[in-house]
């Protein structure tokens, strides 16, 4: 094995820096190696400073440590994942609540809610076909803060049942806009990789769990 020249003036450093230009990762045992080398191939008449020495000790330890809090956070991370799913799971068959500015006519029915602001006026929702044109506008009085639930029979405003598909939902609240919410019932969950869970909403499609406003 061929020797490494180092002398006084140089230090493990620039050799991990070097390194980590390599390989873009340096474990604790390469941090050793290439200390031990250093001190191995030192010259004689100019050991090398101990300060140096517990400069890269210490550098050693900030690897070590970094390289454990990242073990530990992958854990957690896999942990969360799996009680997201398990949460996600307990849903299956229930209904929730989640927001969405179209809703799907269905068995004769679409329900949804609307959220009303803390001091909210009369609240009305517009339900629109394909084409942008309002089918039916709905009443709902003045409501308390919080969502406002609505049911449509898919009845239009002329009195003429509509045929199921997909509606766009919009409402206001006094004289201003306010979100609109579609429910459904929870036919199935999975996971998305960085997003975390999801669940497949009847009528609605797939959403995160995250963005679940009420479970009925």
């Amino acid at each position: 094995m061929s020797d490494i020249a180092v002398n006084s003036s140089g230090s493990a450093g620039a050799d991990v820096q070097s390194a980590k230009k390599d390989n873009k990762t340096l474990s604790q045992a390469d941090f050793l190696s290439l200390l031990i080398q250093q001190m191995r191939n030192q010259d004689p008449t100019q050991p090398m400073d101990s300060s140096q020495m517990v400069s890269q000790l210490a550098q050693i330890n900030q690897v070590s440590a970094t390289q454990n809090l990242q073990t530990s956070f992958d854990a957690l991370s896999k942990s969360m994942q799996g009680n997201q799913l398990l949460q996600a799971s307990s849903m299956v068959g229930h209904s929730v609540t989640v927001p969405s500015a179209v809703g799907k006519l269905q068995g004769g029915a679409l329900d949804g809610a609307v959220n009303i602001p803390d001091g909210g006026g009369r609240t009305f929702v517009r339900i629109t076909d394909a084409a942008g044109n309002v089918v039916r506008t709905m009443d709902l009085g003045t409501q308390i803060a919080g969502l406002a639930d609505f049911h449509w029979n898919g009845v239009g405003d002329d009195g003429q049942p509509l045929p199921p598909g997909t509606y766009g939902l919009s409402a206001q609240v006094g004289t201003a806009a306010a979100a609109t919410y579609v429910s459904g019932k929870v036919a199935g969950v999975g996971m998305t990789g960085a997003d975390g869970a999801y669940l497949d909403v009847d009528g609605f499609g797939g959403v995160l769990l995250s963005q679940v406003a009420r479970v009925n």
